[in-house]
């Protein structure tokens, strides 16, 4: 058995061959798991429990249903793209929140798991965002608008966000170093799990005189990046979707 994660699919009504390729994993591959971790952005965007059907995510939504149905624990963390995910989007795809960050036992380690923008401090604008979209009243005054407003401006807050990477360096938009080793000193942890980034890598470096490593997930752009973790050996692979005959 093996625990698969997952992160930064940015599932979207435009970019529906993700969104078949993520039907398609869940019904395959992620049956031989234990468990699924998805450490946020999931979505492009959410923009409330009520709207699913509406911006084209009922799919994704029967589809992980199901996989919890046949017993595969599936965990999800809200990102920064998704972080409006409420109690009905558990309710109906029986997925288990998870609080960013959170600990978890995996094979007798305990293993730090983010979604990673919290890690990027480098970027002022980006953690501006944060504090006002985690303000309850903030939330409250959205989720309150009609769903086509919503809509409006998730849309236009998407493209702001496109515009605003295109001005920013590779290294601001990084995580930042001490924040790392700040937060895993903090729950005392040798192993960080985390996303965000959209750069697939294990890092590995010496924390207090210990051993540690800090392992981030991939985006589903060009193809989809699962980590499998086993007790003694973590690896990447990807999901090939198999060609559909035409009828």
């Amino acid at each position: 058995m093996t625990t698969l994660f997952i992160s930064d699919l940015h599932l979207a009504r435009d970019r529906p061959k993700a969104t078949e390729l993520f039907v398609d994993f869940l019904a395959t591959q992620a049956n031989d798991a234990e468990a699924l971790y998805i450490l946020g952005d999931l979505f492009e965007y959410w923009i409330g429990d009520d709207a699913a059907t509406q911006i084209g995510h009922r799919d994704v939504i029967d589809s992980l249903r199901r996989i919890n149905d046949r017993g595969i624990v599936t965990h999800f963390m809200p990102g920064n793209r998704d972080f409006l995910v409420g109690e009905q989007f558990s309710v109906e795809t029986g997925c288990i929140p998870l609080a960013d960050p959170s600990v978890v036992e995996l094979y007798g380690e305990r293993v730090l798991l983010m979604h990673g923008d919290s890690l990027c401090t480098d970027d002022n604008a980006h953690q501006q965002f944060r504090a006002l979209v985690n303000q309850p009243s903030w939330r409250k005054d959205f989720l309150a608008k009609p769903i086509e407003e919503r809509v409006r401006l998730a849309t236009d807050a998407r493209a702001q966000s496109e515009f605003n990477k295109s001005l920013l360096t590779m290294q601001i938009m990084d995580v930042n170093r001490l924040a790392v080793e700040a937060v895993m000193r903090d729950f005392g942890v040798r192993t960080l799990i985390h996303g965000h980034t959209h750069r697939p890598a294990i890092h590995q470096f010496r924390l207090d005189g210990a051993q540690v490593r800090r392992i981030v997930l991939g985006d589903w752009y060009e193809q989809s990046s699962i980590l499998r973790y086993l007790p003694d050996e973590v690896s990447f692979s990807p999901h090939i979707a198999p060609r559909r005959q035409k009828k």
